[in-house]
């Protein structure tokens, strides 16, 4: 947790001090997804240390914040812990919205990005309201009638900001005629694809009546996966596939990158959407024992599971195959960037050559 939050305390001091009124408007969305995530973590982190640091005194001191044979709450627990897992949800998965927004900007060979205060004021929406909808995670503990409406509102509210940036994408890749068989468009289109499925389960368990249906479902357990490990996890795979010719100077395999996402997207869906089936049915989540009725889906998640691990191990392979063939990349490597207008890959150490007149920046 100090580590997080002494980074988080160099990202911003040093975004905010490199900002001026000529800069604002022109940075690259990635450093705004960067700044706001390290707000995130500044706001998140204190409470998680603070319910650790009660949680441990309880344990081995005697305490009782949480013991309610001493007079201690255990709803306070996770009310604590709940502060800190929402946010970190957004933590982990801005980034990749600011590199998504990034790369279809380049992809579509714009100068600026569209809609970009749009963008910017939608991810600040995001961490605001991410920062206050903790409870959505607690309708079953007995929160009151008032308390349970404002958390279900504001929850369904962060669709909008989000449906901007959705939206944005599509604008952005429908607007240009672009190469299909890149696998970078493949891998944005279907985090777009997987990232809606999670956002349209999110609006349903954000209703409090449908969440006491749903609680501790499979249902939940297909919507956090849709939105946050097969989100996440594709964003690092486009960071991969776009910025590795220019740490490397070595290109990926198009015909093995293309064979990956047809595996990586069979197997994720193979696995996850069958469990809003299973959920929606009220099959709990954590029990090794069901109805024979749900036996076929769950064997169909069972075959998707290790295709998704195969599609893993593949994808280090492409990046093994790079390094050992050596396709190097011939010529420049564009970026629509303020400061890096073209790179020669790989990057010269410690220098960055700035086309036109001879100028070195050294960093």
């Amino acid at each position: 947790g100090l580590s997080s939050l002494l980074g988080s305390l160099n990202f911003i001091c040093t975004i905010v001090s490199s900002l001026c009124e000529h800069t604002v408007g022109r940075s690259s969305i990635i450093i705004w997804a960067y700044l706001f995530t390290s707000v995130l973590l500044i706001l998140s982190l204190p409470v998680l240390a603070a319910a650790i640091t009660m949680l441990l005194f309880d344990r081995n001191f005697s305490s009782a914040f949480f013991d309610p044979l001493g007079g201690g709450d255990p709803v306070l627990f996770q009310h604590l812990f709940w502060f800190f897992g929402h946010p970190e949800v957004y933590v982990l998965i801005l980034p990749g919205f600011g590199v998504v927004s990034h790369i279809c900007m380049t992809l579509t060979n714009n100068d600026s990005l569209f809609g970009y205060y749009g963008l910017v004021f939608a991810m600040g929406a995001i961490v605001c309201l991410g920062s206050v909808v903790w409870a959505h995670h607690m309708f079953m503990v007995g929160l009151d009638v008032k308390t349970a409406v404002f958390f279900s509102s504001v929850t369904g509210v962060i669709g909008i900001p989000t449906g901007i940036k959705v939206f944005s994408w599509l604008f952005m890749l429908g607007g240009t005629r672009l190469r299909f068989w890149d696998p970078v468009i493949w891998w944005i289109l279907g985090f777009i694809f997987l990232f809606t499925i999670g956002g349209v389960t999110g609006i349903i368990l954000s209703s409090s009546i449908l969440d006491s249906l749903l609680h501790d479902t499979w249902f939940v357990v297909a919507h956090f996966h849709y939105v946050l490990s097969l989100g996440s996890y594709s964003t690092v795979v486009i960071s991969l596939l776009w910025w590795w010719p220019v740490i490397t100077g070595f290109s990926l395999n198009k015909y093995l990158l293309q064979g990956h996402w047809v595996a990586s997207m069979v197997g994720f869906n193979l696995c996850f959407f069958p469990m809003h089936y299973l959920g929606a049915y009220g099959l709990p989540r954590r029990v090794c024992n069901y109805e024979p009725a749900f036996q076929w889906l769950n064997n169909v998640s069972s075959v998707g599971a290790p295709i998704s691990v195969v599609s893993a191990f593949f994808w280090f392979f492409v990046l093994w195959e790079s390094l050992v063939v050596g396709n190097r990349v011939v010529g420049v490597w564009g970026t629509n960037a303020l400061v890096l207008n073209s790179l020669v890959t790989p990057v010269p150490h410690h220098s960055v050559y700035i086309s036109g007149p001879s100028r070195w920046l050294s960093f």
